[in-house]
C-alpha cells in the first residue's frame, strides 16, 4: 500500500493537476547541472519533460542517487541559470507519470479524505509524509485532539475509497499502536519517545 509524489499548485477548477517531482535544490557543477530537494524518483526519469516556473524542459542528464538526484535540463546552461531556477517545484503532466499499481495512489488525491474508524470519524487528511520506515497520513483532527498519523500500511489502513473521499482504518490497530512501546507510538503519533 503506497501513495506516490504530491500534486502541484495552480491548476485550473476541473483540470488535472500536475505532479511535484521536486523543487530545484543548489546548483552542482558549472553545466547547469543542480540537486533535486523532496524528491520523487519515479518521476525524474531522462529524457522526461518538466516544468519549471514558466518554462518546460526535457531532462537531459541525471545523476546522483534517487534520495539524493542531480538534474540537467535542457536550456539550462551554466551555474548561474541553475542558481535562479532554485527554490521551483519541479512539475510533471500527470499523463507523463508512470502508472500505478494497486493499492497505490497520488498524495493529493488522498489530502482532503476523511479518515474514519467504523462509523467514528477520527479527522481528515492534511497531507501525506515520509517517514523513515513507511508513508503516513498526517490527520488533522477536531481543535484540542492532537493529530495523529496513520501509517500506509495493510494492518493501519484497511479500505481508501477515492471517488468518495473515504479512507477506513483499523481503529483497534491505532489503539494498539498508541498504547504500545515507544516505538509504536512514535508511528502512531508521529513524535519522537523520550
Amino acid at each position: 500500500m503506497s501513495a506516490r509524489a504530491r500534486a502541484g499548485r495552480g491548476s485550473a477548477p476541473g483540470e488535472v493537476p500536475p505532479l511535484e517531482a521536486g523543487r530545484v535544490g543548489r546548483a552542482h557543477g558549472l553545466d547547469g547541472s543542480f540537486y533535486v530537494t523532496r524528491p520523487r524518483a519515479a518521476l525524474l526519469a531522462l529524457g522526461r519533460t518538466v516544468t519549471v516556473g514558466e518554462r518546460s524542459a526535457a531532462i537531459v542528464r541525471r545523476a546522483g542517487t534517487d534520495a539524493h538526484p542531480i538534474l540537467a535540463l535542457e536550456g539550462v546552461e551554466g551555474r548561474e541559470a541553475a542558481a535562479r531556477l532554485r527554490g521551483l517545484p519541479l512539475l510533471v503532466a500527470r499523463e507523463e507519470a508512470p502508472a500505478l499499481g494497486e493499492d497505490e495512489w497520488w498524495a493529493h488525491e488522498l489530502e482532503g479524505c476523511e479518515v474514519r474508524a467504523g462509523e467514528q470519524l477520527l479527522g481528515v487528511v492534511a497531507r501525506l509524509l515520509e517517514l523513515p520506515s513507511c508513508e503516513a497520513l498526517e490527520v488533522r483532527r477536531a481543535p484540542g485532539e492532537g493529530q495523529l498519523l496513520v501509517p500506509m500500511v495493510k494492518d493501519a489502513v484497511l479500505a481508501v475509497d477515492v471517488a468518495q473521499r473515504r479512507i477506513e482504518v483499523d481503529g483497534a490497530f491505532l489503539e494498539e499502536a498508541m498504547s504500545g512501546p515507544p516505538r509504536a507510538r512514535r508511528t502512531a503519533e508521529g513524535k519522537r519517545g523520550d
